[in-house]
């Protein structure tokens, strides 16, 4: 089948960023005296979370961030991942903290991730920072969403005066994105619709978009009879199938009527380790000033 949109090569963008952030993260070291740090927690031997940390962990040796990885045993209390989170917040070596989640079942996620420090959320999910995020002051973007930004931005694609429709509510990835496509910045100044699972005849709406981000969580859901042709697809999924990995798009026939689409792997998935990396050098630098 032939395809007729261009691919997105989010690998290839978010190794020019690397090579860009290690040139920083060079510049930072000679200023400060100092190595940027991530430290990860990861508690219990989710196989998924395993290849997502170690992933990480590869991508912070290339561009010259220190990391450290803090293993708990599936079994590990509340209280001790507290413990373990509130040593690192006082740890004047450690600039970024992520807790890779899924955790288990007998700790309360919320509540771990408000025991990070908003200055170390790397991730931008502390209360804090989403509020910060919705007033248009940010301390950090989150992952996702900005990587969704940068691959748009590194491939030409406007979105001022665009009809960005994002298909998933998410705290991570739908709400966040929505925000900054609507933002006043250079990234943003589109008009976004937000649209779930509940939305009424979603595909009507899809049809309208200039720009289509699929973050629902539901494999192949968006078909080629949702997109408008020369649409910009950004595909978030990524969903485990006996098939293989798989995005929220039919890949295939979408790529038949839109501009532009972002496969699955090798779409939002590198920029997402990218921009936790960025996320972590400015993490130093404000902890260093």
């Amino acid at each position: 089948m032939t395809t007729t949109a261009q691919t997105i090569d989010g690998k290839q963008i978010a190794k020019e960023l690397r090579s860009e952030l290690a040139e920083e993260v060079i510049e930072f070291i000679q200023n400060n005296s100092v190595v940027p740090c991530l430290a990860a927690v990861l508690v219990g031997e989710d196989p998924a979370s395993e290849v997502y940390v170690r992933n990480k962990r590869r991508a912070c040796e290339h561009v010259g961030i220190e990391s450290q990885l803090h293993r708990l045993a599936a079994d590990t209390s509340q209280d001790d991942l507290l413990k373990r989170i509130a040593k690192l917040n006082k740890d004047e070596k450690v600039h970024g903290i992520l807790v890779q989640l899924p955790l288990p079942p007998q700790i309360d996620s919320d509540q771990v991730l408000l025991a990070i420090s908003p200055a170390k959320d790397v991730d931008a999910f502390h209360p804090m920072n989403v509020g910060r995020l919705l007033q248009g002051n940010p301390r950090f973007l989150p992952c996702t969403p900005h990587g969704v930004l940068h691959l748009l931005k590194r491939t030409g694609i406007e979105t001022a005066g665009k009809h960005a429709v994002v298909v998933g509510r998410s705290d991570i990835v739908g709400k966040p994105l929505a925000i900054l496509l609507s933002a006043k910045s250079p990234s943003g100044n589109a008009t976004v619709t937000l649209c779930h699972s509940r939305t009424a005849d979603l595909a009507s709406h899809t049809r309208q978009a200039d720009i289509l981000i699929a973050a629902i969580g539901i494999p192949e859901f968006i078909t080629a009879g949702m997109v408008k042709p020369g649409a910009t697809v950004i595909d978030v999924g990524v969903n485990r199938t006996d098939a293989g990995l798989v995005g929220d798009v039919a890949f295939d026939e979408v790529a038949q009527v839109a501009g532009h689409i972002t496969p699955v792997p090798g779409g939002v998935g590198p920029m997402t380790i990218a921009m936790l990396l960025l996320n972590t050098l400015e993490a130093a630098r404000a902890l260093e000033r």
